[in-house]
């Protein structure tokens, strides 16, 4: 059983058949069952058109369900005759179905939830741990989304920049996660990019080709995190780099400065800089500067911490730290970073350890631990 291609599938046949009359959540469970009979017949008689026997087993579970619900019969007239069986279109749907993911009867962050699930193919653990909150938590939004978009026909796009954040939040799971979806992410934004001339997408687009090109350096042989001071730059793509730098100096060219355009130029001057002493931290301080303004984000915040420990020395990141709420995500490991660089290794050792209690991936926690290690190791000698 090719578990990729049914993922690769899933979206397209989402969207032909909301494309068709069903409602988003009926939908997403005709697929889901077509899904299941997929595993259960494909492997004695696998299909011809794998694209072609989903729309045509989801289009039926649909039609059953409807006619089996008599609360639904207003949808008779939708589903009176089943389209014959054949190919469908080649066209690829994927990028509206987030179009219509966003729709204006869901707030920005329910449309990410739903999309990423339902799109995406993530878990509900998995987007819980993207938005941070427990899996409970994440499954009643979930569910009060569909609830809410049922019966809904999907006949307007939503917000671009809610469609911006659901593809930025799904290369976030694959860059970082344990679903490899970034490589899926990059082609739904350049398609995005080609249809729609925003410089907010150009940015977006060169945000996830200049962290994308540092993946292969990210994590060494064992699986262990490497920082990105540590880093071999030798390994990053800088054919992706070199396309991203240019999309973003075309999208600030337009002068209509947005977040994901600040955070590319970020990443820009990470990836200019020939080693990690050579880094402009100065201009990157600045960057966040416009970052903060536009966002006001808490996680920004906690990154400019960093910049600014960087540029200014530790002191001035922990000052720029102290302002910030101590229960913020990664909050300690910054805490732990900055006092090393200080020199205060022990108050460094014990919050690296707590930070390593906190972590949200067992690489990262790894990483942490290691670090508190390291500096124990040093101060016993």
């Amino acid at each position: 059983m090719n578990e990729a291609l049914l993922r690769s599938l899933t979206p397209s046949v989402l969207a032909i058949l909301v494309r068709r009359g069903a409602d988003f959540a009926a939908a997403e469970d005709a697929v889901q069952d077509a899904l299941v009979e997929a595993v259960r017949v494909w492997p004695a008689d696998p299909p011809r058109d794998a694209k072609g026997w989903l729309v045509t087993v989801a289009w039926r579970k649909f039609l059953d369900a409807t006619r089996a619900d008599t609360a639904r019969r207003r949808r008779e007239d939708l589903v009176e005759e089943e389209p014959a069986p054949g190919p469908v279109p080649a066209a690829d749907d994927t990028l509206q179905l987030y179009f219509l993911c966003a729709h204006p009867s869901l707030t920005p962050s329910s449309a990410v939830a739903l999309t990423l699930r339902a799109v995406g193919g993530l878990t509900t653990r998995q987007i819980a741990q993207a938005y941070l909150v427990p899996e409970a938590t994440m499954a009643q939004r979930i569910s009060r989304a569909k609830r809410t978009v049922s019966g809904v026909r999907f006949d307007q796009p939503g917000d671009v920049a809610t469609v911006l954040r659901v593809l930025y939040l799904v290369f976030n799971e694959g860059y970082s996660g344990d679903v490899d979806l970034a490589a899926e992410a990059i082609r739904l934004t350049r398609q995005l990019a080609a249809a729609i001339d925003h410089p907010e997408v150009a940015g977006l687009l060169a945000l996830m080709l200049l962290h994308h090109a540092r993946r292969a350096a990210r994590t060494a042989p064992d699986g262990s995190l490497v920082p990105l001071a540590e880093q071999d730059r030798g390994r990053w793509d800088t054919g992706s780099i070199a396309e991203g730098v240019e999309i973003l100096q075309a999208a600030l060219a337009r002068d209509r400065l947005g977040e994901f355009q600040a955070q590319a130029a970020i990443a820009a001057l990470h990836a200019d800089a020939p080693t990690a002493e050579e880094t402009d931290w100065v201009q990157i301080v600045e960057w966040y500067d416009e970052l903060t303004r536009l966002t006001d984000s808490p996680v920004v915040r906690l990154n400019r911490a960093v910049a600014v420990g960087e540029a200014d020395g530790p002191r001035a990141g922990l000052a720029a730290l102290a302002a910030l709420d101590a229960s913020l995500p990664r909050h300690t490991a910054v805490a732990a970073y900055l006092h090393e660089r200080d020199g205060d290794l022990a108050t460094a050792a014990r919050l690296y350890a707590e930070a390593a209690q906190k972590a949200p991936t067992l690489a990262e926690r790894d990483h942490l631990t290691r670090q508190a290690a390291r500096l124990n190791t040093r101060r016993c000698r």
